[in-house]
């Protein structure tokens, strides 16, 4: 009986994990997406690609999104737990710390309440788009915030800002050298230094001094006469 169990548990774990392998990489692709899909729509446009260059900041996982070698932005990934589950989303800031947008990847909210912090339920994100949180307090009205909670369901509202927040100190915990400010909206050391040498290459050259006339000879002293 004992062999015939043992052999029943080997057989599905082989089946379990055989199943596992045949829908890791499917799995794998749906939730890159998913996440890809979130990026874009959380910060500006941009032309690298994310994903490659993403980084680790206070537990949360950075996605740079830049437009020619600048960032515009950061998607930052982020995750609470609500009344049902783990809310994960991804908070896109702008080299400022602005909030951009957010969109919701995965939560487990009761439909109808909880869940209105979906994407297409409700405008609750919307509150905090265009805000920073530098001045814009990430919590409920209730605890003193300027986030308005969603009827019903302060524990999810709670959650959310929660998330925000996590997000947003990984955004301030990003190396100074890793903000980078567009290239268009600041002068490189290269291009302040030839200002310069650019104005005395302009600058009128100087008159020659005019030429002093030669001091007139002075006359011989007249030879006087001889003594009588």
């Amino acid at each position: 009986m004992v062999v015939v169990l043992a052999a029943v548990c080997l057989v599905s774990s082989a089946l379990v994990g055989g199943l596992y392998a045949l829908t890791k990489d499917s799995i794998d692709k749906v939730n890159a997406a998913i996440k890809s899909n979130a990026i874009s729509k959380v910060v500006p446009a941009f032309d690298n690609v994310p994903n490659d260059e993403a980084f680790e900041s206070l537990g949360c996982k950075v996605y740079p999104a830049k437009m020619g070698g600048s960032a515009v932005g950061y998607a930052i990934e982020s995750v609470a737990t609500g009344f049902g589950g783990p809310v994960k989303i991804m908070v896109g800031f702008l080299p400022d710390g602005t909030i951009q947008d957010i969109s919701v990847l995965s939560h487990s909210e009761t439909p109808g309440l909880g869940a209105k912090i979906d994407n297409g339920e409700g405008a609750f994100r919307v509150q905090f788009q265009g805000k920073n949180p530098a001045d814009f307090k990430l919590a409920v009205t209730k605890e003193g915030g300027n986030v308005d909670a969603i009827t019903a369901s302060t524990i999810t509202s709670k959650a959310f800002c929660k998330a925000v927040t996590l997000a947003y100190d990984a955004f301030k915990n990003i190396a100074p050298e890793e903000k980078e400010v567009p290239f268009n909206l600041v002068a490189t050391p290269a291009q302040e230094s030839a200002e310069p040498a650019a104005e005395s290459a302009a600058a009128p050259a100087t008159e020659p001094a005019p030429a002093t006339e030669p001091a007139p000879a002075t006359e011989p002293a007249p030879a006087t006469e001889p003594v009588k």
